[in-house]
């Protein structure tokens, strides 16, 4: 998640105070990514050595209070306007932990891989039941908590859905008699990024 573009979209609505900022941060994002008042003044600072606020002076921002008013500036804009519209890299799969035991889980002598599937099974599926809850209880009033919830019921159906996946595989892979574990590389050379985005 960046922050410092989701700073760069509420300046653009007008001049904020950093409180006022982590404030309606968490208000758009539906209160579920809690935003630490130093991470926002770290931000900001960072922001405006890089030319995208700047810090308004007291006549600007209306007193002499302590606080500090920051308004985004042209290149602001041009940065936030390019993010917006740039897909994320996701050529290369994220280090997902439950993708990681499964994957270790495979190796260890004497584990149960099925077991192991089916408890992180079980922990999703209550997961899911409590955002189903909570996306009837409160997500219709709240545009920004319901996308939230669409978004984490999405990821968390897909997630049961690779266990299903990797339960069966691992089942007939078991049946058919366990292939060794990848030779490793003599050289870091040799290793290429496997992927659609990477080579073979």
């Amino acid at each position: 998640m960046s922050v410092r573009h989701a700073l760069l979209a509420l300046l653009t609505e007008g001049p904020k105070y950093g409180l006022q900022l982590r404030e309606e941060f968490e208000a758009r994002t539906g209160e579920v990514w809690p935003l630490n008042v130093g991470q926002v003044y770290t931000t900001l600072r960072r922001l405006e050595r890089d030319g995208m606020v700047a810090a308004l002076g007291d006549a600007e921002s209306g007193g002499g209070g302590p606080q500090k008013a920051y308004r985004i500036t042209p290149a602001g804009e041009a940065e936030l306007a390019g993010w917006l519209r740039v897909p994320p890299d996701l050529s290369s799969p994220p280090r997902d932990e439950l993708v990681m035991k499964v994957l270790v889980a495979a190796r260890v002598p004497g584990t149960d891989t099925q077991e192991v599937v089916r408890a992180h099974r079980q922990y999703l599926v209550r997961l899911m039941r409590g955002w189903t809850r909570l996306k009837e209880q409160e997500a219709a009033s709240d545009l920004a908590f319901s996308l939230v919830v669409d978004a984490e019921l999405l990821r968390l159906d897909s997630l049961v859905r690779w266990l299903d996946a990797a339960g069966e595989r691992l089942r007939r892979a078991a049946a058919g008699g366990w292939p060794p574990a990848p030779a490793v590389p003599a050289s870091p050379r040799v290793l290429r990024r496997r992927g659609p985005g990477g080579r073979r």
